[in-house]
């Protein structure tokens, strides 16, 4: 498995995880099946629950509701919910930069939010912002230290970003706790062409 494949297997595991988590608190208080532009199928691991479709919409709809949602959050300043909704409109389109932009005022209104830390780790990996990516995951792990997809998360951007020792213990930490997980083969792997790379200079 190349790093390619490595990065897009973690965050298809991680895109149910997070976008469950993140939105949580909005999906709770709505009895409608979320839609299928919400999460593709296709994306997610083969043990993850099918996504409902619920009622199909055309284009000019969900744009229409799209463009809502944002402006919402853009005259809600400190309402939690739409920060966080507008982020995931974000998320899904690629546009990781503004997403970020949203779930930083989110974590402003709510610091504990465990979703809100959590995706902004996962969403700045998607970005390349590493360092910003280690400093979330680090913070949700302080409140679940043995939550395996964000350790997992943590390892990946560690390896990315070069950071040979941190990676080491976050690798170990992970073997205690769930010594099976697929992802070890390919961090021991990234882990030891890094190191011979550190050697080599």
């Amino acid at each position: 498995m190349t790093r390619e494949n490595l990065l897009f297997a973690i965050i298809g595991i991680l895109f149910g995880f997070i976008v469950g988590f993140m939105f949580a608190s909005t999906m709770n208080q709505r009895s409608a099946p979320v839609s299928a532009s919400t999460a593709d199928n296709r994306n997610l691991p083969a043990n993850h629950p099918q996504v409902q479709s619920g009622d199909s919409k055309n284009p000019q709809q969900e744009f229409a509701e799209v463009q809502e949602e944002i402006k919402k959050a853009r005259n809600e300043p400190n309402n939690f919910e739409a920060q966080m909704k507008a982020a995931e409109r974000y998320y899904q389109i690629q546009r990781n930069d503004q997403a970020i932009e949203y779930l930083l005022k989110a974590n402003q209104l709510k610091p504990d939010s465990y979703e809100a830390i959590v995706a902004l780790g996962q969403v700045n990996i998607d970005a390349k912002h590493y360092d910003q990516a280690v400093k979330w995951l680090k913070v949700a792990l302080l409140k679940k230290p043995e939550d395996v997809r964000v350790l997992a998360s943590l390892t990946f951007a560690l390896l990315e970003k070069g950071d040979a020792e941190a990676a080491t213990k976050a690798i170990g930490t992970l073997e205690k706790i769930d010594s099976n997980n697929d992802a070890l083969p390919e961090f021991r792997e990234k882990l030891t062409s890094l190191k011979s790379g550190e050697k080599a200079k």
